[in-house]
């Protein structure tokens, strides 16, 4: 039993023993020098799961998104993505800032830009416009709901793209629970793309730490941009490790989250004042809209549903005025959705 119940991220996952012990044991070395034997592994692992030649362990799916963008486009150009992406939304214009890149934000109904779109956005021969240097896909889609993009609609994307010799990258921070929900190998999805980050620290319960994986050529611009951008960790095998652990351990496990999600989903639907599409919920984040009236009363009713459920230690988050985002991970049992949904009950019961 748990005594306080967190749901706002799957980021708030802990390390397992496994992992902790892994950890201790490390063997490191310099992996600036490329001499940490730990990462080597772990890059090689993931790189042969994806089916890619390369990987390029980093600090966090941030700078992996940033690192293969910078990577994959010169200052001045155009980036395509959806307008409600990670990259886009929540990397601190890191793009911007850092490769001098201009983001074309394109409205999409899933969270995934179709091949017309993509064919739509990219910028003809110009001299007025910034011509497209990347397109990029997130998968599963945060903001979306953690809905998932087939590995036969990213190919249609990459074949679009690659036509007009753009190439595709894809913020994959939760990819694996794209496989495990759609009963795909993960290599099926990134079969196309030229560049792709996943993830150790959410689903998968490593407490730091992404991979960038692609081509030898592209991994070796990758690391180049890694140490200017200063993320060359020296002796990360210590934390390298318990990526290892991750993927070797902590994938098949993914399905027990999404199916607390649904549970955790279809009991918010038969709640008053409470809204969710079913439908969306297909891997381990639910979102849901308060409705209570006008836009301030359900903005004042999602505060008070945030701060009732945080007196009776459940942890949620509002990612928007009448909007609350709950993602289920290895630290959430059944118990604790039950715990939840009661929580939930008792606070709308008396609007």
């Amino acid at each position: 039993m748990h005594d306080i119940v967190d749901l706002r991220s799957d980021t708030l996952t802990l390390p397992t023993p496994e992992m902790r012990d892994a950890m201790a044991r490390a063997e490191v070395g310099d992996d600036v020098w490329e001499e940490d034997p730990t990462v080597k592994r772990l890059e090689t692992l993931a790189a042969e799961r994806l089916g890619k030649a390369a990987g390029l362990f980093v600090s966090s799916g941030t700078m992996g998104n940033l690192i293969s963008v910078v990577s994959q486009t010169r200052a001045g150009q155009e980036v395509v993505l959806d307008l409600d992406s990670h990259i886009f939304n929540n990397e601190v214009a890191g793009a911007a800032v850092i490769g001098s890149v201009q983001m074309r934000p394109v409205k999409t109904a899933r969270g995934f830009l179709t091949p017309d779109q993509v064919r739509e956005a990219l910028r003809p021969e110009n001299i007025h416009i910034p011509p497209t240097g990347l397109v990029c896909v997130e998968n599963t889609h945060n903001r979306h709901g953690g809905t998932c993009c087939t590995p036969e609609e990213l190919s249609a994307i990459a074949a679009v793209a690659h036509a007009a010799s753009v190439p595709v990258h894809l913020d994959g921070a939760r990819l694996f629970n794209a496989a495990v929900a759609l009963k795909r190998p993960a290599r099926d999805f990134v079969r196309d793309v030229d560049s792709v980050t996943f993830c150790f620290s959410k689903g998968l319960a490593a407490p730091v730490g992404s991979v960038i994986c692609g081509s030898s050529e592209l991994i070796a611009r990758a690391r180049r941009v890694r140490k200017m951008l200063g993320g060359g960790m020296r002796q990360a095998g210590v934390i390298a490790a318990a990526g290892i652990v991750a993927l070797e351990k902590m994938v098949d496990r993914l399905a027990e989250d999404h199916a607390n999600a649904r549970t955790l989903a279809e009991g918010v639907a038969r709640l008053r004042g409470l809204a969710v599409d079913l439908a969306s919920v297909q891997t381990n984040i639910v979102i849901f809209q308060v409705e209570r009236g006008a836009a301030a009363a359900s903005a004042a009713a999602t505060t008070e549903l945030v701060a009732g459920c945080g007196a009776r230690k459940v942890k949620i988050h509002a990612i928007a005025p009448a909007a609350v985002r709950c993602v289920t991970h290895k630290d959430i049992d059944a118990e604790d959705i039950g715990r939840t949904l009661d929580a939930f009950a008792e606070i709308t019961r008396k609007w």
